[in-house]
């Protein structure tokens, strides 16, 4: 799994945005709408991010942008 900052991913109902990437930590939101980046910031270990991540999807920037349009043509 390769890691960059700025990426969202995708697990049950939640989605986890990394903030900060550092070489043995991790800074991320945790959000349940992506487009508001609305969530509690977290600090953890890499290697317990990984754990958090597993079976996650990662999110693809495209596919958010094409959300936010929808949502932009419905109001």
């Amino acid at each position: 799994m390769k890691l960059q900052q700025n990426q969202i991913w995708h697990k049950g109902g939640e989605y986890y945005r990394i903030v900060e990437l550092e070489r043995l930590e991790v800074q991320y939101k945790t959000l349940t709408d992506p487009l508001s980046g609305r969530g509690p910031h977290e600090r953890v270990t890499k290697k317990a991010f990984c754990r958090l991540l597993k079976g996650a999807v990662l999110v693809e920037a495209g596919a958010l942008s094409g959300q936010q349009q929808q949502q932009q043509q419905q109001q």
